[in-house]
């Protein structure tokens, strides 16, 4: 996994770390996809969600047809069988009408179990959770399902009964305890690797908050601090000009 794709940062020598959380959303992915079922990933902004399902069904498998679908705005269903038909590199132009455009999806869904990873799902109002509830009610579909988004995510699905009664595994991610920044930041990066522990409960008490986008970071920021005043390691001196780049 390249650095940049680890929490938007470009991150040399970053390493995907094995959290409690990552171990707990492997087994859940693999269960939900071997039940062909629906689940759902929430929790705050930079706590890892994307990169944990991403390592996870990389790791299942071989052959598993995995399609990844992105929101960036709350999209209507004519959106989302846009994006389908995008995600499924099905040939020829959208069909115009929705029943007929809703027939091919369903014939493309039948023909092989597939895994739909639906990112940045807070993005979608019931009428798009709706949709995806159909294709997948659907009994000649083998489709599984993963909804990953914040906190809006799970609001939302929480309020669409019909869904939400469907949904296999709920999984909350919540921030690093200052247990786990303890266990697993010296892992993270050779930044941290000698760091005393107090520097790290430091710089997670006043920058990092147990957030792992927010350790990105701020682990770019120190890299940069050693670097230039030649450095061999962290210190609270050091640690306090990182800070100053993050308010």
């Amino acid at each position: 996994m390249t650095a940049a794709t680890y929490q938007y940062v470009d991150l040399p020598d970053a390493s995907v770390v094995t959290t409690r959380a990552l171990l707990t959303a492997r087994e859940n992915i693999s269960d939900t996809v071997a039940a062909r079922a629906m689940m759902c990933i929430h929790g705050g902004a930079g706590f890892g969600k994307t990169l944990a399902v991403n390592t996870c069904l990389r790791a299942l498998e071989p052959g598993e047809d995995v399609r990844k679908i992105t929101f960036r705005a709350r999209p209507t269903a004519r959106a989302v069988r846009y994006e389908l038909f995008t995600a499924l590199d099905l040939a020829g132009e959208p069909p115009r009408h929705p029943s007929e455009f809703d027939r091919l999806l369903k014939t493309a869904l039948a023909e092989r179990p597939r895994t739909f990873l639906v990112d940045e799902a807070q993005w979608l109002n019931g009428e798009a959770f709706e949709y995806f509830r159909y294709l997948w009610d659907e009994p000649s579909t083998q489709l599984a399902i993963i909804f990953v988004g914040g906190e809006g995510c799970h609001t939302v699905l929480r309020r669409e009964p019909m869904l939400s009664s469907r949904i296999f595994i709920w999984q909350h991610f919540t921030r690093l305890t200052p247990g786990e920044v303890l266990e697993v930041i010296p892992l993270f990066h050779p930044v941290w690797a000698d760091a005393d522990p107090d520097d790290i409960a430091f710089a997670d008490q006043h920058a990092a908050h147990g957030n792992f986008r927010a350790w990105a970071q701020l682990t770019a920021h120190t890299r940069t601090a050693l670097t230039r005043t030649g450095r061999s390691r962290v210190d609270q001196e050091l640690l306090r000009w990182a800070f100053s780049r993050l308010a």
